[in-house]
């Protein structure tokens, strides 16, 4: 079953704090487009439960006792043929982060994201997109320069081709933009930075986004690293 028509979105948590699993549930449950049907606290018991229940989406810590998370995506993709994964962790090691996206994970949040905006990335990692942590930005751009686009960035959204002509296509305002995203600065910071508002600086980011014909903040970021901004 895939959750891209008006059926609910079907996830299995796996963090080996139970207090975490329960309140992460209770988030995610108040949302009508959203279901849990079931937890994990390791990743033996995650692949098991993966297998059993066909989940559409695996939201997955990477600090789980014996096998961690990033080791464990293997065995649930396999588990669970089609399924999502998305990391979930405190991690901000870009080591984890790299190994995360090469091991087929679609996105790479931290805890401290805002109940919102993980639901917002939970709707785009099912649309086939994949979702990045503003903060780890400016780290998959660094980890981009010593290894293959092909190895960091899985395979729902491609890197798209060359874009040196596309980088004409932005204004100067726009230019100071993805430059602060390339450095891994999020909205808050840049629009700090800048002197302007953040919510100015998300609608300039979609406008970015849209010229350079990019799904995410983290293929910005690396055509801007590519061709010297950041």
């Amino acid at each position: 079953m895939t959750a891209t028509t008006s059926s609910k979105i079907r996830i299995l948590v796996v963090d080996d704090h139970t207090l975490f699993r329960r309140g992460l549930t209770a988030l995610l449950q108040r949302d009508r487009h959203f279901e849990v049907v079931g937890d994990a606290g390791d990743a033996s018991q995650a692949q098991r439960r993966a297998a059993e229940l066909k989940p559409d989406l695996i939201l997955l810590d990477n600090h789980l006792p014996g096998v961690n998370g990033v080791d464990a995506l293997p065995a649930l993709l396999e588990a669970a043929p089609g399924v999502r994964v998305l990391m979930l962790t405190v991690s901000e090691d870009e080591r984890d982060l790299s190994a995360a996206l090469r091991g087929g994970a679609c996105g790479y949040l931290l805890k401290t994201v805002e109940g919102d905006a993980l639901a917002a990335a939970i709707r785009r990692v099912m649309r086939g997109e994949n979702v990045v942590a503003e903060e780890m930005t400016g780290k998959l751009v660094a980890a981009y320069r010593d290894a293959s686009a092909a190895q960091l960035v899985p395979s729902p959204s491609p890197l798209p081709a060359p874009a040196a002509s596309r980088l004409d296509v932005l204004s100067q305002r726009e230019l100071d933009i993805v430059r602060g995203i390339a450095r891994g600065q999020g909205n808050k910071e840049i629009a700090r930075s800048l002197g302007i508002a953040e919510t100015t600086v998300k609608i300039h980011v979609q406008h970015i986004l849209r010229k350079l014909d990019v799904t995410s903040r983290v293929h910005a970021a690396v055509i801007a690293s590519e061709h010297g901004l950041g």
